[in-house]
């Protein structure tokens, strides 16, 4: 049986394969969940660059070369930084496209104030920039991991159909 999420790898990563483009990812509260399903799509090679799971400032400027002291009042779990997360991923793996995600996965939410079921997510082009902020209202933590990653390929799949 294929889930939501990978029915909409399925089809990210055909419209990808379509176009000769290329992707990489820079994830946080999915864990990694959009970079597993789009490499489960067979033929991902032509496609798929990286990826990072940034969960920690350190893993931020180690993976990123991000470092929170440039930015500012910048805060996780906000579309700026999805948006920062999205273009520098895509600029540092040279690729089409970059995708991220960040967020309050639950059971309880993030120090800046944001509920469990909170996520931002950014997709990031040299002509197309889109942030879009999501909150689900559920506690379940591999619930909104699961939601966080579909909705993510859901938008991109959208970005990638107007663009």
């Amino acid at each position: 049986m294929t889930t939501e999420l990978q029915t909409r790898a399925n089809i990210v990563g055909a419209l990808l394969k379509k176009r000769g483009e290329t992707i990489a990812v820079a994830e946080s509260s999915t864990g990694g969940l959009i970079s597993a399903a789009l490499l489960a799509v067979p033929g991902a090679s032509a496609y798929f660059i990286g990826g990072s799971v940034v969960y920690t400032a350190p893993a931020l400027e180690l993976f990123l070369g991000i470092d929170f002291n440039d930015y500012p009042g910048m805060r996780s779990a906000s579309e700026p930084y999805a948006a920062l997360l999205a273009k520098t991923t895509r600029e540092k793996l040279e690729t089409t496209w970059g995708i991220s995600e960040t967020g309050a996965a639950g059971p309880t939410g993030n120090r800046y104030g944001d509920d469990a079921g909170h996520t931002c997510i950014a997709i990031s082009s040299t002509n197309a920039e889109v942030a879009i902020t999501l909150e689900t209202g559920v506690t379940d933590r591999e619930a909104n991991m699961r939601t966080f990653a579909e909705i993510a390929l859901e938008t991109f799949e959208k970005v990638l159909l107007e663009n």
